[in-house]
Parts: C-alpha cells; structure tokens; sequence
C-alpha cells in the first residue's frame, strides 16, 4: 500500500523542512502534499523558494482558514490507499509511522489514532492535560468507547473512510468532528502508543482554551448531525 502523507502549515519556518525530511526518511512508497494557511512568518516564501523533491507538492491558501480547511484542500489532491495526517512541527515524530500503520497493513483497523497519553511524551501544560482528557471523556459517553485520546493530531486512515466524511469543519474542531463520523459510521479504530514532544506557547503551540469549547460543541453538533 502506498501513503498519502497530509501536512497542514501555519508559521512553521523553522520546522517545516526538518519534518519533511523525516517523512521522506520512512521506507513507504508515498507522496507529501504540503498545504501552507497563510502563514506570516516566511514559511509561505521557504516552501515557495526551495527546490522540492517531486513526491511533494504543495497548495496555498489565499487567507488563513484553519487545519480542517487544510485537509479539505489536501484531500483534493490525496491519491494513495492510506492517508496520514502529519502536522508541521516536531511534537509527532515520523518515525512512529511503522506503529501508526500496522494496524491497517494488517487489515484489522480502518483508522488508527496515536495515543499521546500511551507513550513516551513530554510533560503536558497541565490545562491542556485535562482539557484533553476531559474532551476524550465526553467523546466516549457521547459515542460509547474509549478512546484516550481523541485530540491526537497522529491519525491515520484508509483512504475511502476519510474521503468518503464531509468535513464541515475549518479549524481544530476538525479533530472531534471526524472522530464523532468515525465512531458514527462503526468504522474500526485502533490506538497505538507514541512518542510526543508537546510545545508551550513561547515554542508555537496555537491551540487555545477557545478551541476546547469549540471542540465540545463539534462533538454535540456531530453527535445528531452529519
């Protein structure tokens, strides 16, 4: 099988070539599709500027619009069987690509989630900690599992289940959005423990308190809406 690697930009210069190194180092057969929202710290001027290898091809947005919109974007031009959602800083490293994977090249998973909270990690920000676990709780009263971490940005999936979801979600509220679609349509999900090198705000961390509440609406709204 051969993988679709999305990665979602936004201000991430000095990271972004360093992750892309990394997935090009994975020994799959895969194409990158690069999608920069607008970004405002040179990033957009670097990806534009460097002389890229021909399995990456990148997309920009005209306005910020967020990562949901981003993936919309990416999924236009995804054309492999499994696809991997990657973000653009160093807190997922690509080297847990064989533990993300091996669920769906067994063929027992059709989505795979990489648990922060089963592997090796970082010290949390308390607030994000149990926002966190606080948000994966209520996912798993509002669609009867248990999952532990819903907020995970490593997912993978195989690709007619993520493209065959309306995502109606532009920004973080992606993630609860298509976990509730997921767990709706009874598709397969598995977790698998993870390295996670979380950032504070001075480092580039952009998820905010506000996104919580936008977050637990998704999972309401979702809950009785596609």
């Amino acid at each position: 099988m051969e993988l679709s690697i999305i990665i979602p930009v936004y201000n991430e210069r000095a990271t972004i070539e360093e992750v892309v190194r990394r997935v090009r180092a994975q020994p799959y057969a895969k194409e990158i599709i690069i999608v920069d929202d607008r970004s405002t710290d040179g990033t957009r001027e670097l990806l534009r500027e460097t002389a890229w290898p021909d399995d990456v091809r990148i997309f920009y947005h005209e306005r910020n619009q967020g990562k949901g919109a981003a993936i919309r974007t990416a999924l236009t031009a995804a054309s492999k069987d499994i696809i991997l959602i990657q973000d653009a800083d160093l807190e997922y490293n690509p080297t847990d690509f064989p533990l993300v994977l091996r669920p769906i090249l067994d063929g027992v998973a059709d989505v795979v989630y990489g648990s922060r909270f089963l592997g090796t990690h970082r010290s949390f920000m308390l607030h994000h900690y149990i926002g966190n676990k606080l948000l994966t709780l209520i996912t798993n009263v509002l669609y009867n599992n248990i999952l532990t971490d819903m907020e995970t940005g490593y997912k993978a999936f195989r690709a007619p289940v993520l493209k065959g979801v309306r995502i109606r979600s532009n920004r973080f509220d992606f993630e609860p959005e298509i976990t509730a679609k997921v767990l709706k349509h009874g598709y397969r999900i598995y977790e698998v423990p993870i390295y996670y090198a979380g950032r504070d705000y001075a480092e580039g961390k952009k998820i905010t308190w506000r996104d919580a509440f936008a977050a637990l609406w998704a999972l309401l709204r979702f809950r009785f809406t596609n």
